[in-house]
């Protein structure tokens, strides 16, 4: 069946995760990505975390770039640039990342490839915005993560702060890309017309702690850090150490705070009149934790899910990725799945965070080598074995 965004066509430009990703999912909706890298050198991110196991790729190429056609074409000069302008004319979308004003400087800006095709939709990625004093600094998700604020509120107090465990600064970017893009595309069905689309690392960071953000402007102080839990959070809602490992509690609405006293067996928790309420004040979220902390290290992991599952609370046992990587459930959902791989043999990978009833989603497995499709994709689009031989002695690729 095909996809949502069957029949769209992206240029995907872009390196390493923010814009990447963003394609990734487009491909994921339905869409044919073709990846237009750097002869020689391609997408950073194949250099990342390479798999010798796995054909010489690296785990950030394979989880960004699976199902995408790859082209080598080098932009910077004119035999790149009259290939590019070529397949313009037949895409819907191009994915970029690069410095604000790189793509200008090649002439590749949206005035110039609207004039081509005013369908286009040409989104963009970038570190702080294309606005602003800073606009043109370059960046990567670490810095996004700390220039946006989240890296501050990490850990607990007396300790070095941390990122958070992912790229989720690069994730948010690319999120917040493809509901441009999707909404650019529903725009057009209107207007017949294509239009730029811009976000960023910092204000994907923002929106993410929106919360934290309207809490730090409307009083004036600042968010504290997250102590095991969440600092504007005031119920039982944390991660506890257990005996053998850790559990994460999501808070104990006010029903089910009897089944939390039954299953924890300590009968003199119910005559406590301050903990019975689910939201409630710092004080008592003091008090809370510091009166759970040892109840839950007398059982380990494993004896607390089966209790807490029983009587029906709002937990997790922090999981390994491992952990996750043997769980029916995220198979059950097509979050995780299993493909055979015609040169690895079954591997689990990546599927789609969300479900579509009538035009389902799909998960590439084919990686290409750098350039692969480069001379097909370029007789596809009018190009003759001649022309293709002048735009190579042109540097093309």
């Amino acid at each position: 069946m095909p996809g949502a965004l069957d029949g769209i066509r992206v240029l995907d430009l872009s390196t390493l995760v923010q814009g990447p990703q963003a394609a990734a999912y487009l491909f994921n909706l339905g869409a044919e990505v073709i990846k237009v890298e750097l002869p020689e050198i391609g997408d950073v991110g194949r250099h990342v975390d390479i798999l010798a196991d796995y054909g010489g790729f690296s785990s950030v190429y394979i989880a960004c770039n699976r199902g995408k056609r790859s082209v080598a074409l080098d932009l910077r000069n004119d035999g790149g640039r009259v290939a590019f302008l070529r397949l313009v004319e037949t895409a819907d979308v191009i994915v970029s990342n690069f410095k604000p004003g790189t793509m200008e400087g090649w002439n590749l800006g949206y005035d110039e490839l609207s004039a081509t095709n005013p369908r286009i939709i040409w989104a963009a990625g970038s570190y702080l915005g294309p606005l602003g004093p800073d606009a043109e600094r370059e960046g990567a998700d670490m810095v996004g993560q700390a220039a946006g604020g989240i890296v501050s509120t990490s850990g607990y107090d007396g300790n070095a702060v941390s990122p958070v465990g992912t790229l989720v600064a690069d994730h948010c970017g690319a999120q917040n890309l493809v509901v441009g893009v999707v909404s650019a595309l529903f725009a057009r069905e209107r207007t017949g017309r294509g239009q730029k689309i811009e976000t960023s690392l910092l204000g994907g960071q923002i929106w993410l702690q929106s919360m934290e953000y309207t809490h730090a402007s409307l009083t004036g102080n600042r968010v504290n850090r997250t102590n095991g839990g969440h600092p504007l959070v005031d119920t039982l809602y944390g991660v506890f150490p257990t005996a053998d490992g850790y559990l994460a509690m999501a808070g104990c609405p006010d029903h089910l705070w009897p089944k939390l006293v039954d299953c924890v067996e300590h009968p003199e928790l119910a005559d406590n009149p301050r903990f019975g309420t689910y939201f409630c004040t710092p004080e008592i979220k003091a008090e809370l934790r510091a009166a759970f902390e040892p109840i839950f290290r007398e059982r380990t992991t494993a004896e607390w899910t089966e209790r807490l599952t029983r009587f029906e609370q709002r937990f997790a046992p922090v999981r390994s990725h491992a952990d996750v990587l043997a769980d029916p459930q995220a198979y059950a959902n097509d979050y995780l799945v299993k493909v055979d791989h015609p040169d690895w043999g079954e591997v689990s990978l990546v599927g789609s965070p969300i479900s579509m009833s009538d035009t389902p989603t799909r998960w590439g497995t084919e990686v290409q080598e750098l350039g692969q499709e480069t001379e097909m994709v370029l007789l596809e689009a009018g190009f003759t074995w001649d022309d293709i031989e002048d735009l190579r002695q042109r540097g093309a690729f």
